[in-house]
Order: structure tokens, then C-alpha cells, then sequence
């Protein structure tokens, strides 16, 4: 029997409320949402009593803990042993003033534990399109854009019409991990047409300017540059924007939160210790712009060699002990070899989901792993704000 949001709200009838009674019977319990194995719950404290202060956040804390506990109970009773849970305490004004996450790789007994800085609430989404995720990275060289691209098409290949943007204006990769020389850029009555190629729609700064130029701009001129990118291409119905943004913490990450309202931000980062330092920094910079990180991608993980073997050059799992340390989702492990530096090169990434053409089996493999857990990431935190969708169970 599948977990419901009925056996969720009975394990929260079992957590008491400093004031007498428990959450279920005082109404505490705003919203339930399941999917599979992803829930998201939503607890108003002081629901039927605006008057009454919020507890402390030791307080919320223990009784979110608690719940989690019950609600796990729950879950595995019912056959879900890996559940993606989040608990959100909101206040009588539904802003979210604690926020317990926990996924399946996450320890259950530790759940990530954040207050929420909800996103700039001036800034709009992009029409059509229904989740926009910017790719980042505390420092450059990570692979941050070869992790962009094959995400988006992987997601494409799952049958998600998905969009890429080339949000690094002063490096744009797009051109060619893309294959895009040959094509030229239209416009048809002042909107920019995005490329199709290799299942996803793509726009970049490279295909605008000579590409052997670079970009002298100092940062008004590279904001109106990226606001232009986005709100002036014609993406059409989407149901993920993919934005490849700029090594570091500078402009464009900035403008990108305050414009745009983000689905979450995934951090790309290569095993050793000084690309973990400055992925550190990168969450902090989106936890405080109220953006939601989704999760650690460790790129370069390991080498694979033309003998079939693994070496770990860089340090293996460095990245993931880094997101465990963070309490963030860890979305999985990509391997480098020759085939992945060639298909990039060549601007073919299609060519990474094929075993002939990907040097064997552990690159497909993982790239489609890395795109199956954005999208439970994304449904997890979708849930969490109280979007809605069809497989949805929402009360």
C-alpha cells in the first residue's frame, strides 16, 4: 500500500503541542503533499492564534525532529524505506520560519535544519516556463557548463522539453560543447530564437559577438546583457530552464535571484579541498539570496582509463562528504574520460548516454542518475512551497 498524505497526518496526531493537545487537533497541519517517495509537510504554530508569539527555534526544531520520526515510522510500514521529506514551520502569514529537509541522502537522523530568507518576491518567472535551475559553482574549471549541458540533455532525453541558457557572458561554452559554429542567430520582431539541437532549446552570448572578442564590460553592461538573454528569446512552453551561470560569487548570480524566481540552484564541484572551499561559499551565497540548493554534483570524480579501471586522481567522494557536511542532497558522481572531453569538444553531448560512444557504461549511467535525482529534488521542493501538479496528493 502506498504512502498517503491520511498515514502522514496520523503519525503528526502523535506529536503534543506545548499548549495541550497535538498539531493534528489544533489545525496546525496546513498542507500534506506525496509523491512516490517524496512528501512535504507544512505546520502553521500559532494557526487560530495569531496572537501567540512563535517558540523559540530550539523549540520548532525538536518538534520537527520528532515528527520526522514519526512520519519515517510511517513511511516504512508502508513500504517506503528511502523517504525525501520536508518540514516546513510557517508563520500566521505563511512565510516559512524553519525549514527541516532531509532526502535519501541524507541521514535521517540529521536533517538539514535552515531559516528560510524567502526569494526577492519582485522577481518574476519567465513565461512558460515552469522550473528554472541555475548550475553554479564556487570557482571555474570544475565543469560546471559540461555539467549544465549533459543535465539538460539528459532531462530531454527523459521526454522534459528543456531549455539551457548560457549565462556566462564574459566565457560562454555553449557554442561549442553545443556544436553551434555553423548555425546563425535569428530574430524575429525584436525576440531572440533559440537554437534546437540535440533535444533542447539553447541561447548564448557567444553567437551575438565575434567570437574571438572578449567581453570588456563592467557590470551594468553584463546585467543588461543576461536580463536581455532571458526575457527577450522566445523559449516557448518549458518544463525546466537550465542556467549556466558564471564561475564565483559576483554579479550575475545576484541579479539572476533578484530578477528571476528560481526552482533552486545545483553546485558543481571536483573532489579536492580547495574546490570544496569555494563550493562552500557558493551555497552560502544562494541560502543567502533565499534560493534553494538542490543539491551537489561532484564532476571529475574519478578517471576512467582505456583499460576499463578507475583512478581516483582528484580524491573520490571528496565533494559528497562536503554536501553530508552541509545537510545538502547529494544528486550524484560524474567520471571523466576521454570519450566525454572529445564529445564535448566535438559539441556532440548526446553521445555521453550511448555505452559505445561514452567509453563504457559508468558515464551514461551516471548522468542519468544525476538527472532522475534533480527531478525528485525538484518535486521535493516544488511540494515544499505548495506548488501543485497532477501527480500530486495535496490537501
Amino acid at each position: 500500500m502506498p504512502l498517503t498524505k491520511e498515514h502522514i497526518n496520523d503519525a503528526l496526531s502523535g506529536v503534543s503541542h506545548p499548549d495541550g493537545g497535538d498539531l493534528v487537533s489544533r489545525g496546525c497541519v496546513m498542507n500534506i503533499a506525496v509523491c512516490d517517495s517524496d512528501a512535504s509537510v507544512r505546520i502553521c504554530y500559532t494557526q487560530g492564534h495569531p496572537e501567540q508569539s512563535q517558540p523559540d527555534r530550539n523549540t520548532l526544531s525538536n518538534m520537527g525532529k520528532f515528527a520526522e520520526q514519526l512520519i519515517r515510522a510511517a513511511a516504512k510500514d508502508n513500504g517506503v524505506d528511502n523517504l525525501g521529506l520536508v518540514i516546513d514551520f510557517v508563520d500566521h502569514a505563511g512565510e516559512v520560519v524553519l525549514k527541516l529537509k532531509s532526502d535519501t541522502k541524507t541521514s535521517a537522523d540529521q536533517p538539514r535544519v535552515s531559516e528560510q530568507t524567502p526569494q526577492n518576491k519582485n522577481a518574476s518567472g519567465v513565461p512558460g516556463v515552469k522550473h528554472i535551475i541555475a548550475v553554479g559553482a564556487g570557482k571555474g574549471g570544475v565543469g560546471k557548463s559540461t555539467v549544465a549541458i549533459n543535465l539538460a540533455v539528459g532531462l530531454a532525453r527523459k521526454g522534459h522539453s528543456v531549455g539551457v541558457l548560457d549565462g556566462d557572458i564574459y566565457g560562454p561554452s555553449l557554442p561549442t560543447m553545443l556544436g553551434l559554429e555553423a548555425h546563425d542567430q535569428t530574430v524575429m520582431e525584436g525576440v531572440l530564437q533559440p537554437f534546437l539541437v540535440h533535444g533542447v532549446k539553447s541561447i548564448t552570448m557567444g553567437k551575438l559577438v565575434e567570437s574571438d572578442k572578449p567581453l570588456i564590460w563592467r557590470g551594468p553592461m553584463a546585467h543588461g546583457a543576461f536580463h536581455q538573454l532571458i526575457e527577450r528569446t522566445q523559449w516557448g512552453e518549458l518544463d525546466y530552464l537550465i542556467i549556466d551561470l558564471p564561475p564565483g560569487t559576483g554579479d550575475v548570480p545576484l541579479t539572476l535571484a533578484q530578477s528571476v524566481q528560481l526552482s533552486g540552484a545545483v553546485i558543481v564541484c571536483t573532489p579536492q579541498k580547495v574546490a570544496q572551499d569555494d563550493a562552500v561559499r557558493a551555497a552560502k551565497m544562494f541560502e543567502s539570496l533565499g534560493v534553494e540548493t538542490l543539491g551537489v554534483v561532484e564532476n571529475m570524480s574519478f578517471f576512467i582509463g582505456d583499460d576499463g579501471k578507475e583512478y581516483d586522481i582528484f580524491g573520490k567522494g571528496g565533494a559528497q562528504q562536503m554536501a553530508q557536511r552541509l545537510g545538502l542532497p547529494f544528486l550524484g558522481s560524474i567520471p571523466i574520460n576521454t570519450a566525454l572531453r572529445a564529445n564535448m569538444d566535438n559539441g556532440n553531448p548526446t553521445k555521453n548516454f550511448e555505452d559505445a560512444t561514452a567509453g563504457g557504461s559508468q558515464l551514461p549511467a551516471a548522468l542519468n542518475q544525476l538527472a532522475d535525482q534533480l527531478v525528485a529534488q525538484v518535486t521535493l521542493a516544488s511540494m515544499s512551497k505548495g506548488s501543485k501538479a497532477p501527480t500530486l496528493s495535496i490537501s
